[in-house]
């Protein structure tokens, strides 16, 4: 029986981050909820990216304890069903969460325990921002951070219908919306994300995009030299590419880490609302509006002739006449 892939030779340090003058403000974001004109930013930010190495990781949840600790958030004490797993899932005041799943490799038979730090992946093209209604609720940096702005935020949940990797949670107290922001506002100061930070096993690194894919290339490179054929790197280009990837030692087989998916998709509602089916939509409904505009001016409404009103007569006086009968 296997257990958690062998350590590497060597340990990489975290990269630097590169510190702002000041933390993000209107000059970086690239995108924002429910808003289609949206000004180009004044600068430029390096895409960052957060790696998480699943070979490396030891299931010891510090980064956990580091994002409740960073972010003061009390996530209720739950009872134990089983697994090293707690919180169940993750909930308004978890915004990470260890995922822990044994897996038989049907080519040598041996079990293996896949352990999977789960939490908001930060798409390149976010589904929780397209299907937003709410104007403000969620902005995207340029530098590829996914962060929601809590007071305009109204609680819908379409971002939950929106995200393909089933992340954001309302909460039942205030009715927003909540989810991993990337430490945007540590990174802000040049920073890097708390769980990064307490990972006894740079298990979690960050950096550059471009630096966390060359990490990625050594560590893929030194886990197929152990017999990990398929080893790879996780950045869905179904949503654009994420800015948290994965190591994976079964990158064929995303899924075997507690549902990971496999090839993520913004839904095809979300993109259909949002796309050509919302322009063609709102185009009806105006020529719709136009058009009972048109006809309230210029049709003419409908008149009752002298006949129809002699018959309306008659018929009331008909009907007195039978009840004062009936009397």
């Amino acid at each position: 029986m296997s257990d958690t892939a062998p350590q590497p030779k060597t340990a990489v340090s975290n990269p630097p981050v590169q510190p702002l003058e000041v933390g993000f403000d209107a000059r970086d974001v690239v995108r924002i909820s429910a808003t289609s004109d949206v000004p180009q930013p004044e600068r430029q930010l390096d895409k960052l990216a957060k790696l998480i190495d699943i070979s490396k990781c030891i299931g010891c949840k510090a980064c956990q304890s580091a994002c409740i600790e960073w972010n003061d958030t009390h996530p209720d004490i739950e009872t134990n069903i089983g697994s090293y797993q707690n919180p169940h899932d993750l909930n308004p005041q978890m915004f990470t969460l260890m995922r822990f799943s044994e897996w038989v490799n049907p080519e040598t038979d041996n079990l293996e325990w896949l352990i999977r730090k789960d939490g908001c992946m930060h798409c390149e093209d976010p589904g929780c921002l397209k299907a937003c209604p709410a104007p403000g609720a969620i902005v995207q940096y340029s530098n590829g951070i996914v962060d929601f702005i809590h007071e305009n935020c109204i609680g819908c949940g379409y971002c939950v219908t929106g995200c393909p990797f089933d992340i954001p949670r309302i909460s039942q107290v205030d009715h927003k919306s909540y989810k991993c922001t990337l430490c945007s506002d540590r990174v802000a100061v040049g920073q890097g994300p708390a769980c990064a930070k307490a990972c006894p096993t740079q298990a979690i690194v960050f950096g550059t995009k471009a630096d966390m894919i060359a990490h990625a290339d050594e560590r893929i490179a030194d886990l197929k030299s152990r017999g990990y054929d398929n080893a790879g790197l996780y950045d869905p280009q179904g949503v654009g590419g994420t800015h948290v990837m994965y190591v994976l030692q079964h990158a064929d087989k995303p899924s075997i880490y507690s549902d990971l998916p496999d090839n993520p998709r913004i839904s095809p509602i979300v993109e259909g609302w949002k796309g050509v089916t919302k322009t063609a939509g709102l185009a009806v409904m105006g020529i719709a509006a136009v058009g009972a505009a048109l006809h309230g001016l210029f049709s003419r409404g409908n008149r009752v002739t002298e006949e129809d009103t002699e018959e309306a007569e008659a018929l009331v006086e008909s009907d007195l006449h039978d009840r004062r009968g009936d009397v």
